[in-house]
Parts: C-alpha cells; sequence; structure tokens
C-alpha cells in the first residue's frame, strides 16, 4: 500500500477562456492551474467540484487533447503522469421546510460526469454559469447520483450555512431514506468542525469523516487534507479508502483547530464579535433582539446524542495551521519555503527547525514547528471570520 496526500473539495473560479463560473473565487483558479498548484502543494489527489460546467468540461477535453491529462483505468484524471484529479460537483438542494444545503457529488469518468451535468441541466436554471444551484431535495440528487454511477457526500456538514447538521436536520434520517443513507460512504467535516466533535452523533459511526480544504483560491488548496492508504491514487481506490474495505483506509485527517474555523463559536452581527460561554450560546446577553450567526459547536451541543465522541476506530485528527495562517509569513516566504523544500506538505510535516532557520528568519521558522506542534495560541472564529493565530 501507498500513502497519498488528498484533497477532496477544491473549487473551478474561471474557464480557461476567463469566463467566471464561481462567484467570490481568484482569477486564475482554473482547472489546469489547479493540477499544476496541487504538485507545488505536494496534494496527491485533488476532487475538483465543479466540473459538471460545460465549460469545465471543455476545458478538460482539450487538455486531452493536448495530452496535458489522460483517464486512469479504475478512475479519476491524471495531469502530466503525477496528480490525480477527480470530477465531481458541489451542488446546493433544497428542503421543503426551507433550508437548503451542499453535497459533494463524485464520478469516476468523464463520460459519467457528462451525463450527469446533461441530466442536472434539468434541475439547474443555467448550468453553464451557475452550476452549484439546483431545484432537487437532497434525497431527489442523492438519486440522480446514484443513478448515474457518482458517490454522495453531504459537504461541510455542520456550518450554519448550506449544511444539513448546521440549519436543516438533526439527524441525516430526516433526510434520506435508509437505503439511500447507506449508501453515503462518508462526510466531510469542514473547517469548524474536528472527528471529536462529529463523533458525537452515533449515526455517523459507520461513516468515515473526511477533512477538505473548499479552496476558493489557489494557496488555500491544501488548508485541510486526509492521507489515504491505498493501492494507487484512483477513483476505485478512493471509494474502497472511504469505506475503509480491502486494506484501503483513511489513516489521518489533517484540518485547522475548529477554532480557527469562521464558524466555530455563536457570533453576534449586532455586536460584531464571538460571544463567550459554555456552549449551546443561542442569542446575544445583550439584548434578544441581537441577530447571531449559531457556531458549530454551539449546534453541535444541541443535537449530540452522547458525550464522549467515539473515536475507537477512527484515524487522529491532527490540528494543522498552514502556513499562511501565520504571523509575518507572506506569499514570497511561502514561494520561499516551497522552492527549497519542494512542496508544502515537506516544509509542514518534514523540515527540521534548523534546515527551516536555514531559509527564513528564525522566528518564522519556531512558529512553523510551534504550529506543528500544536503550540500556539488561538483567538477563536465565528460568523464568518476565521480565528487567528497568537503569537
Amino acid at each position: 500500500m501507498n500513502k497519498y496526500y488528498v484533497d477532496l473539495h477544491v473549487h473551478i473560479g474561471r474557464s480557461s477562456k476567463g469566463i467566471e463560473l464561481k462567484k467570490a473565487t481568484a482569477n486564475n483558479l482554473t482547472f489546469e492551474n489547479i493540477a499544476h498548484e496541487s504538485y507545488r502543494k505536494g496534494i496527491d489527489v485533488i476532487g475538483v467540484v465543479d466540473c459538471i460546467s460545460p465549460y469545465v468540461l471543455e476545458d478538460i477535453n482539450d487538455l486531452i487533447v493536448r495530452g496535458e491529462i489522460v483517464e486512469k483505468i479504475n478512475g479519476g484524471m491524471e495531469y502530466r503522469g503525477r496528480q490525480s484529479l477527480i470530477l465531481g460537483a458541489e451542488i446546493e438542494t433544497h428542503e421543503k421546510h426551507g433550508c437548503s444545503s451542499h453535497s459533494l457529488c463524485f464520478f469516476p469518468t468523464l463520460e459519467h460526469i457528462t451525463s450527469f451535468s446533461n441530466e442536472m441541466s434539468k434541475y439547474i436554471k443555467n448550468i453553464r454559469l451557475f452550476s452549484l444551484m439546483s431545484r432537487l431535495t437532497g434525497q431527489e440528487l442523492f438519486n440522480v447520483v446514484d443513478e448515474f454511477g457518482g458517490v454522495y457526500i453531504p459537504a461541510h456538514a455542520f456550518t450554519p450555512h448550506k449544511s444539513f447538521y448546521g440549519n436543516c436536520c438533526k439527524s441525516l434520517h430526516e433526510i434520506f431514506d435508509e437505503k439511500s443513507f447507506e449508501k453515503i460512504p462518508s462526510v466531510e467535516l469542514g473547517l469548524s468542525a474536528d472527528s471529536m466533535m462529529a463523533s458525537q452523533l452515533s449515526e455517523l459511526d459507520g461513516k468515515s469523516f473526511i477533512s477538505n480544504s473548499d479552496a476558493h483560491s489557489l494557496p488555500k488548496m491544501g488548508r485541510e487534507y486526509n492521507i489515504f492508504e491505498m493501492e494507487d491514487a484512483s477513483y476505485e481506490e478512493i471509494l474502497k479508502a472511504l469505506w475503509n474495505i480491502d486494506g484501503r483506509r483513511i489513516i489521518a485527517n489533517y484540518g485547522l483547530n475548529p477554532k480557527l474555523g469562521k464558524y466555530h463559536r455563536t457570533y453576534c452581527d449586532t455586536c460584531d464579535q464571538v460571544i463567550e460561554g459554555e456552549p449551546p450560546v443561542l442569542k446575544c446577553p445583550v439584548s434578544e433582539k441581537h441577530k447571531v450567526v449559531v457556531g458549530v459547536r454551539d449546534r453541535l451541543e444541541m443535537i449530540k446524542d452522547r458525550n464522549e465522541p467515539n473515536m475507537m476506530s477512527r484515524p487522529p485528527y491532527n490540528y494543522q495551521i498552514p502556513l499562511e495562517f501565520l504571523p509575518k509569513v507572506g506569499p514570497k516566504t511561502i514561494e520561499k519555503l516551497i522552492d527549497h523544500f519542494g512542496s508544502e506538505m515537506k516544509v509542514l510535516h518534514n523540515a527540521s527547525y534548523e534546515e527551516l532557520a536555514d531559509v527564513v528568519k528564525e522566528d518564522m521558522a519556531r512558529n512553523i514547528v510551534l504550529a506543528r506542534e500544536g503550540k500556539l495560541g488561538i483567538d477563536v472564529g465565528g460568523g464568518g471570520v476565521y480565528g487567528k493565530i497568537e503569537i
């Protein structure tokens, strides 16, 4: 078996011709640039989640014609004989009681996802320019994904906006029938939750957890990721690892300390600050009329069905602070480190203090090591504002 760094949630912002495909994303976030950046980052497998846009499908076909990417025998695409790209989509669904959620859908081949795109054009108003928003419920989307040979995973499952547990339900059984629920291999944790928090829900005991970047720019790729143990970096092997079968498995999750996430604790929009106190915090102590965004930790305190998380069969969740979160470590310093060590993964995991101090200032090298060891303080995030590192 081999070990692979895997990030299964990266967005495309533009087509190769510069057509905007997703708002609030970087102009250079194209399919090809994602493939190239994953090599710099040291990420072996990238899940690209805007591939049902016809403009993206055109870009993929063009890269095949140019010989830049090829389809792998067991599913997925290979870029220049190096990185593996899993073709997918993030789709928004709407339940009858008015809430909406996001889900990740992945497919083994270009033919599969092209067929899925054609089908989804019936349920998406303008799939060429806005491939996210559908008129389906979660169960209806699952049915379409399953019919077209894909796999379905609830995205950032606990965030207060656009997630099942965050604003739609206390149990996935409220959304999916029993047969569909059993076919869902995994849930995505999101930046404001970790495995220990999610393991307070007993219904998730049979499902793996994945931590992904949800990147809207190239630098954000790999800010959360997983290490998969598989035979090779293909779609079929990814599925086996998600299901923990045939010796394939997720051996580690790497993600932000949830305190750094944008929605970890309840936030008062009127007071413009995180509300401190024992969870669950559901209202502002200044005034009950103030609008608050309920935090992930606070929401989980309301819906959990046990106090102690069941981590017996789960891989470790490792808190990791991306280089861009560290004070005084800017883009030029990151570029310098990657050029020297070969990838961001090697900087974060392997470079010693002495090796780092040969490339950057001693205080920067020290902070990288302290971040790796979980010894830096954190100001908690909430209400759409990231937490901050305290030096």
